[in-house]
């Protein structure tokens, strides 16, 4: 097992800071971060968690560094379900709820979908049952010819989009798992090459004899102190001309039901 000091020479280096920076911005010396960095000396609690909050360290990994130091556990992972979100599950619901009738989804770090709305389901019609097996991953939903894939006309620039997040997130917090799926599903090819757009790249699918042009937002919790809550993240797409609006604001797809994915 990795000791406290390993862990944050770790996370330091990933944050391509030096032991004068961290103990900058943690307002300690350096000398007390090359003690605990090298064992010499054990960190209280409060330091660990000041160095991680200055590391940018995720909850997750944050409960990591307490437990190599000797500590309990300070972050609580429930599931979404769980009664003490009550509150955060709600307001999850009611973003989902006012987007419709535009698509709108949540899902967790490893990108399976927790939560949509009614606008997402026509969507999930004839995706091979397989895909949809929980837990629902959107990668994989969005990039597997049984799903979503064979509906997106521009799926080169898609896959694009979702190779930079997730090496964005890999950036931020590396995670075996998260390489895997990048490993598996959006490791670059020769052909590929990066999209082309003049504000943001859209994405267009092919649906109901149409072809919908969408962009999307990412809405996260600003202040969890729980682990789901602090992976959590709302995906909401937005018609991007007035014909894709249409098609969403009339009859279009129909709205059937709201809940869990």
């Amino acid at each position: 097992m990795d000791t406290i000091g390993e862990l944050l020479r770790r996370w330091r280096h990933h944050r391509r800071l030096s032991q004068l920076d961290l103990a900058i911005a943690a307002d300690v010396s350096a000398r007390h971060v090359s003690l605990v960095e090298t064992g010499r000396s054990n960190p209280s609690a409060a330091m660990v968690l000041r160095l991680a909050e200055q590391l940018d360290v995720p909850l997750r990994d944050r409960n990591r560094l307490l437990l190599a130091a000797g500590f309990a556990p300070r972050y609580a992972e429930r599931p979404l379900g769980d009664d003490a979100l009550t509150a955060a599950r709600n307001a999850v619901e009611r973003v989902l709820r006012a987007h419709e009738p535009y698509p709108a989804l949540a899902f967790d770090r490893r990108w399976n979908i927790v939560m949509t709305n009614r606008a997402v389901e026509p969507f999930l019609a004839e995706v091979d049952p397989e895909l949809l097996r929980p837990p629902v991953n959107l990668l994989r939903l969005g990039l597997d010819p049984r799903g979503l894939a064979r509906l997106v006309v521009n799926l080169a620039d898609v896959r694009a989009v979702f190779r930079s997040r997730v090496r964005r997130q890999l950036a931020a917090a590396p995670d075996p798992g998260l390489a895997a799926l990048y490993g598996e599903l959006l490791e670059p090819g020769p052909e590929d090459a990066p999209p082309d757009a003049d504000v943001m790249i859209q994405m267009i699918v092919r649906f109901g004899g149409r072809e919908l042009r969408l962009f999307s937002t990412i809405t996260t919790f600003g202040t969890p102190q729980d682990i789901t809550l602090d992976e959590v993240a709302v995906e909401s797409y937005y018609p991007a001309d007035a014909e894709s609006a249409a098609f969403f604001e009339g009859p279009g797809p129909g709205l059937t039901g709201s809940g869990p994915a």
